[in-house]
């Protein structure tokens, strides 16, 4: 059976992440049966890398804040999370899956596919937006 989305309520969760006025930095996509829906979300990056579990698959929507001595700027980043237990096959329908999270999900400066915990390490992340992001003025301070 094909894989479905409820994009008016993963869009509202997608919204709230980006909207400056709110709290919250971060929601996962998950799958209920074929549906793909808002899973949880909260403020602190280690809520949601515990939410990366072995046997779980899910897409993360996640805002940072980067930047350097001379200007802050907030990032987001699309994290599909595919478990080390997760059969070939959901592993494989993950890829094909995640176009219907793109066209809720469309705002993001980078995309990452993980699978090992130690991908998810925060400053790791962050190092990778940064460098997608361009103009990097902490290198004249060095």
């Amino acid at each position: 059976m094909a894989t479905k989305i409820d994009k008016e309520a993963c869009r509202e969760a997608y919204n709230l992440v980006r909207d400056d006025s709110s709290d919250v930095n971060w929601v996962t996509f998950k799958y209920e049966g074929v549906t793909i829906v808002p899973g949880h979300s909260g403020v602190d990056y280690e809520e949601f890398t515990r939410q990366c579990t072995d046997d779980i698959r899910l897409f993360g929507f996640v805002r940072f804040t980067t930047g350097d001595a001379m200007s802050k700027r907030v990032k987001f980043a699309l994290i599909t999370w595919i478990g080390e237990s997760v059969s070939g096959l959901q592993r494989a329908k993950t890829g094909t899956d995640k176009t219907l999270v793109k066209e809720v999900v469309q705002n993001f400066a980078k995309e990452f596919v993980i699978s090992d915990h130690k991908e998810l390490d925060e400053d790791y992340i962050k190092g990778e937006l940064k460098k997608a992001g361009g103009a990097n003025y902490d290198a004249q301070a060095e």
